[in-house]
């Protein structure tokens, strides 16, 4: 058996049946599910770490986790072996040797994350499990001009919970668009790092600005005058995928 080395998956998954990434006791999470997995492959007993902390029943097409092995096996042998082990709900998109260092976390310059609306006047079944139900038509063009309020760094304690609002709360946004494809509009994303709930409180506040709840204005007046949990309500999980997480450098060839 050779010496440990780090190896970085890049994973989908679909987060409807999980309590989150992060693994916890007595109820199913995607970083459980992946551990379990590895360990059946290498035989060792691993402690998987990722870019992220995704709530439950948020998706993922993206994200980026690390753990440590003296299997041996080729990156190339991890990803059809774990997702022989998997469920058909979480697969290894990709998976790559990274320097003993690496933190997928802290080594991360920036997160996208995507949020989808059905804007639709009655449901549709196929989308129930990835997008958020939203029957009167909302106005793109009041929401789009929210969207550039929350661009730059600023305090954005007003977008997350007290357990957010305990840690620094200055984050970096560098982009935020809305588009409407067919019946859904897609909220893009991308932000140095997040606080909890920050996406899906921003997502709340802007459904109420496109259905006339809310004007523009007190969107902006959260991110110059923050205060802790006051951007209502928290969009519903399910309608939120973590696309990517980027970095200076890592080998992922689809990630390219």
């Amino acid at each position: 058996m050779g010496g440990i080395v780090k190896i970085a998956l890049l994973i989908e998954y679909e987060g409807t049946n999980y309590y989150g990434f992060q693994i916890q006791t007595s109820v199913p999470s995607i970083q459980g599910e992946l551990e379990k997995a590895i360990s059946k492959v290498t035989g060792e007993v691993v402690r998987l770490h990722g870019a992220g902390r995704t709530d439950a029943g948020v998706h993922a097409s993206g994200q980026v986790a690390t753990f440590e092995t003296q299997s041996g096996h080729h990156p190339c042998t991890f990803v059809k072996a774990l997702n022989f082990h998997l469920p058909a709900d979480i697969a290894i998109r990709d998976a790559c040797q990274v320097e003993a260092d690496f933190d997928p976390r802290r080594h991360a310059l920036s997160r996208e994350y995507r949020y989808t609306i059905l804007n639709s006047p009655v449901r549709l079944p196929l989308t129930r499990r990835w997008a958020y139900l939203v029957p009167r038509k909302l106005n793109i063009g009041a929401m789009s001009e929210a969207c550039d309020m929350l661009l730059g760094q600023h305090d954005y304690a007003s977008f997350t919970n007290k357990e957010g609002g305990a840690k620094n709360t200055i984050r970096t946004i560098l982009g935020a668009s809305l588009k409407r494809r067919g019946n859904s509009v897609v909220f893009d994303i991308s932000a140095n790092a997040f606080l909890p709930q920050q996406v899906r409180r921003t997502v709340g506040c802007l459904i109420r600005i496109g259905l006339g709840d809310m004007e523009a204005a007190e969107l902006g007046e959260m991110v110059v005058s923050p205060k802790i949990g006051t951007a209502r309500p928290t969009a519903p999980s399910h309608g939120l995928c973590l696309i990517r997480v980027n970095y200076s450098y890592i080998g992922f060839g689809s990630q390219l």
